[in-house]
């Protein structure tokens, strides 16, 4: 357990920031969406935490330069996401067809494979960028399935920018916020809201339109 607790307070947005400072934002954003490995990594949690990290007085004792960190955040997740798709067109089904084990788990494929074939490859792009686990294991599977190398670039540069930087500035705002300044609880709360907000928002506009 304590080995555990350990592990995962060293892998905390706010660990992470205190250590590498805005570093931290590019090399975790280019490990979680371009190694398969990376999928445990707190992308989410990290930007909107390195945002709130920009305003002055803040209760993490640190400060990060908002220009910084958004012109560094969507360089880590498009390059990484690029890596990603790289060595899924390379690698090929092998990626994907592994055994199962403690950190290669067949759901996760199955969870990607869904929203892909749910959405299309061009939305689910872009979506993937919202829900954790699926923003990893997406990027390689678009390349496996040889999506076009334009089209994915192409959609990989809006779904990083829309994550990264929506991400950033919503907790750079919410930062100026006296109560949620005093509780950085609330703001791990509402990444996780706004994480799976894009793709809920997706599922109700494909349902009200089937029905019509």
């Amino acid at each position: 357990m304590q080995v555990t607790a350990s592990v995962l307070g060293s892998i905390s947005p706010q660990h992470l920031l205190k250590v590498l400072s805005e570093a931290a934002v590019p090399l975790i954003l280019f490990a979680e969406t371009g190694l398969l490995l990376g999928f445990f990594l707190p992308g989410d949690s990290l930007l909107f935490i390195a945002g709130y990290a920009t305003v002055g007085g803040n209760t993490l004792h640190l400060h990060l330069s908002l220009p910084v960190v958004l012109v560094l955040a969507p360089i880590g997740a498009i390059v990484g996401a690029q890596v990603g798709y790289e060595i899924g067109r390379r690698a090929g089904p092998r990626l994907f067809s592994r055994p199962q084990s403690r950190l290669f788990r067949t759901e996760y494929v199955e969870r990607t494979a869904t929203v892909f074939n749910e959405f299309g490859a061009r939305r689910a792009v872009v979506l993937a960028r919202f829900i954790p686990i699926v923003r990893t294991f997406l990027n390689p599977m678009a390349g496996t399935v040889r999506m076009r190398t334009r089209d994915f670039a192409i959609w990989n540069v809006v779904g990083g920018l829309l994550w990264t930087e929506g991400l950033i500035l919503l907790g750079h705002g919410l930062g100026h916020v006296g109560p949620v300044r005093r509780h950085i609880e609330v703001l791990v709360l509402l990444v996780v809201v706004i994480s799976v907000s894009p793709l809920l928002v997706e599922i109700a506009r494909r349902h009200l339109a089937s029905r019509r």
